[in-house]
């Protein structure tokens, strides 16, 4: 999973205001829910220290994402009086808070959109009668996503509506214009949901790359254009999946863990490599568990288990923060991917819940691993 959405946040020193609240819309009176939400998110700001110029800025945001239907979230983070990120959440987190703090509490972000899978949907209808013969039309939407995230913030979408007697033909023109498509956006899978004559007839005639990547789903194919297109069935083909491209990482990681190749293991491994901007992606089987917090300096790269380690380094000051928002300062001020492993893959579970893939490793030395147990 590229990290490359949360570098606005890095742009800026703290403190930072970090905002997780419900916007949803499928309640009584919403509006009136989510100020009632936010004054006790503001509360809660202003015993921690936050001025008023930041609560003004947060206040105008709370809610401006009014436009989504449905259930859903924000994400708002704000620094020195000015908006750094506001994003959808495609639920609700699991509880509203508010953090002022050193370092953007970022984490429980990165969680709603992991996975991150990228896909086409394609709901085909058929408007005509079984008797009809060739009369009728054939009506196709298409949709491009990343799930879960496109649930609030759809991509692309494609509206196509074609005459039954020519729909065999378009299907061709269609079918590649699909595959562009799809190679396009780097789509690892095809949904289609529909009217099962005239989506046979389409995926028949998709080029043979992109027929491999077809789930047939079922279900009801009418959505809200402001949501995902095939909502519903989107998580039931998803949920517990990791993107083909976080796949290959992990992969290479069993690979090269089995070979002694350069990665690291553990939360002091990790750290060490982090220091060194030696990781190109970090490995989570969830929260690390030896450690809850880390020092930090003020770089990226400044962080470790001690403060003594990051005195003795030169940095002034240490602080102490959660290791999750110091482990995410650091992949994104190193450009490192994170890689988050489903519960249920045995053959990658780490030493502390944390591994990560090396760019290189230590000159003359193997690649620095906690054991075993």
């Amino acid at each position: 999973m590229r990290l490359s959405f949360l570098e606005p946040l890095y742009t800026e020193s703290g403190p930072f205001a970090s905002v997780y609240l419900d916007t949803s819309r499928d309640v009584d009176q919403p509006d009136r829910a989510i100020a009632l939400r936010w004054r006790r998110l503001r509360d809660a700001l202003t015993r921690q220290g936050a001025d008023r110029a930041l609560l003004g800025v947060l206040e105008d945001a709370v809610g401006a994402d009014a436009d989504v239907p449905g259930t859903h979230g924000q994400a708002i983070f704000a620094a020195h009086g000015s908006l750094v990120l506001d994003g959808e959440l495609p639920a609700p987190p699991a509880r509203d808070s508010a953090r002022y703090s050193t370092l953007p509490d970022a984490m429980p972000l990165v969680s709603q959109h992991v996975p991150e899978i990228p896909y086409l949907a394609v709901a085909v209808h058929y408007a005509g009668l079984p008797t009809a013969g060739t009369h009728g039309w054939v009506r196709v939407e298409a949709e491009s996503g990343t799930w879960p995230v496109s649930a609030v913030t759809p991509g692309e979408r494609l509206y196509r509506r074609v005459a039954v007697a020519g729909w065999h033909h378009s299907a061709v023109r269609l079918g590649q214009e699909l595959d562009a498509w799809a190679r396009r956006t780097h789509a690892d899978t095809v949904v289609v949901a529909g009217d099962a004559w005239a989506g046979n007839v389409l995926v028949r005639r998709l080029p043979h790359a992109l027929r491999d990547k077809v789930v047939r789903v079922g279900g009801t194919t009418a959505t809200d254009t402001r949501r995902a297109l095939l909502e519903p069935q989107l998580g039931s083909v998803f949920r517990g999946r990791m993107a083909a491209h976080d796949r290959d990482l992990a992969n290479i990681f069993i690979g090269r863990r089995a070979l002694g190749g350069p990665v690291a293991e553990g939360l002091a491994a990790v750290v060490a490599a982090l220091q060194r901007g030696q990781v190109s992606a970090l490995l989570l089987n969830g929260p690390p568990a030896p450690a809850p917090r880390l020092w930090t300096g003020p770089l990226p790269t400044q962080l470790a288990l001690t403060e003594e380690e990051l005195l003795s380094c030169g940095v002034r000051a240490p602080r102490e923060e959660t290791a999750d928002e110091a482990l995410l300062r650091a992949l994104v001020g190193t450009a490192a991917e994170l890689v988050v492993v489903p519960e249920d893959e045995d053959e990658l579970r780490l030493v502390g819940g944390i591994g990560a893939l090396l760019r290189y490793a230590d000159a003359g030395t193997p690649a620095r691993r906690a054991p075993h147990a």
